[in-house]
């Protein structure tokens, strides 16, 4: 059992109370088994999250909508375990789910996974929503900071140049100046006479 996994079923455990159901959810290689759980009418949530996580750790993209579903889940825990089985599962969907998460402004305040997930993948919607989302979080008094820092921070580890002119306008922000400092660094000189 690998350690998201191990987190994972340990947190499971107390919600589901232990017993049976949640033993054979946990044990199962059956991967049908697992699908029936996302689509039987009234299983509580523990179990569908224990189903997606573990079809989705497994490749199988009956698992997508369920984990964008998590991914955007008030608990933070949820979207944690989402994010890890998006990232393991490699569905081509994932990365446009997660900038279409990232950049609701209805939901900013669940938006620190999808922004981090946006890094960690590394894909073409990756940069753009990633601008959009730090660009907005630049307005004063806007209460987001901690979704603005995991922009800066993986803007910066993208090393993407589109990134300069946000990642500026950053450095005013003094929750923000230190780490847009880093990423503006770790930007490519602009080519001569960009």
């Amino acid at each position: 059992m690998d350690e998201e996994l191990r987190s994972l079923a340990t947190r499971l455990r107390d919600e589901a109370g232990g017993g049976p159901a949640y033993e054979r959810l946990l044990a199962t290689s059956d991967r049908e088994e697992l699908a029936a759980v996302l689509t039987e009418h009234e299983r509580p949530l523990w179990a569908r999250e224990m189903a997606a996580f573990r079809l989705g750790c497994a490749g199988d993209r009956r698992a997508f909508e369920s984990l964008v579903l998590l991914l955007n889940h008030r608990d933070p825990e949820r979207c944690v375990s989402a994010a890890h089985a998006l990232g393991r599962l490699a569905d081509p969907r994932t990365p446009r789910a997660a900038a279409a998460l990232a950049t609701n402004e209805l939901r900013v305040a669940y938006a620190l996974v999808p922004v981090r997930l946006l890094t960690r993948l590394r894909a073409p919607e990756s940069v753009p929503a990633l601008i959009t989302v730090l660009g907005r979080r630049l307005a004063p008094g806007d209460p987001h900071w901690r979704v603005a820092l995991a922009c800066v921070e993986g803007l910066g580890a993208l090393g993407d140049p589109r990134a300069g002119e946000v990642l500026r306008g950053a450095l005013s922000h003094p929750r923000l100046t230190a780490a847009a400092s880093a990423a503006l660094a770790r930007l490519p000189d602009p080519a001569p006479g960009a």
